[in-house]
């Protein structure tokens, strides 16, 4: 197969894939390594490169659901709490085998709706990547992450867009 064949056959495959779909398997840092790489190959304007990931697995990944749930909780007015979304933010980020924050950097130099799209073009690289290495992955951007403090070093000119999660499918 050539090249554009195989990237065309990679485009059309890419999907987003939740995590109750995500199995057990975990996924090999030589692999996480590969997706992380691809996103700063995203094209960006006078090479600010925009994007700040941080990954998380394990019991950093355990805090950052509770934190979520937290988030969560404190935000929503008794009366529109619902248990079961709050028992779904923990469920979705401990399923994943790996979540990445996905953060903007504003350097000044370049419109921020230009930094903004540097970064979708690295998830995009991302979500490209995981395609290709058999990994399931979707980005979520709830409300809740701009809140995100203790998990995340957020400084006064960036900003959380989103998790992207990260699972092996079948």
């Amino acid at each position: 197969m050539n090249k554009a064949a195989v990237l065309k056959e990679i485009i059309e495959q890419r999907r987003s894939v939740f995590p109750k779909d995500y199995t057990e398997k975990e996924i090999s840092q030589e692999i996480i390594d590969e997706i992380l790489h691809s996103a700063t190959l995203a094209p960006n304007h006078k090479r600010t490169k925009p994007w700040r990931f941080k990954i998380f697995k394990g019991e950093e990944k355990a805090k950052l659901a509770l934190e979520m749930q937290e988030i969560y909780k404190s935000t929503q007015a008794p009366q529109v709490f619902l248990e079961k979304k709050y028992q779904d933010i923990g469920f979705k980020i401990n399923k994943a085998d790996a979540v990445a924050s996905i953060v903007v950097n504003f350097s000044g130099m370049v419109p921020e709706w230009e930094e903004i799209a540097a970064v979708s073009m690295a998830v995009q690289n991302m979500y490209l990547t995981c395609t290709a290495n058999g990994v399931g992955c979707y980005w979520s951007s709830p409300k809740i992450v701009e809140n995100l403090k203790d998990s995340l070093t957020i400084e006064e000119n960036q900003k959380c867009l989103g998790l992207f999660y990260m699972g092996m499918v079948e």
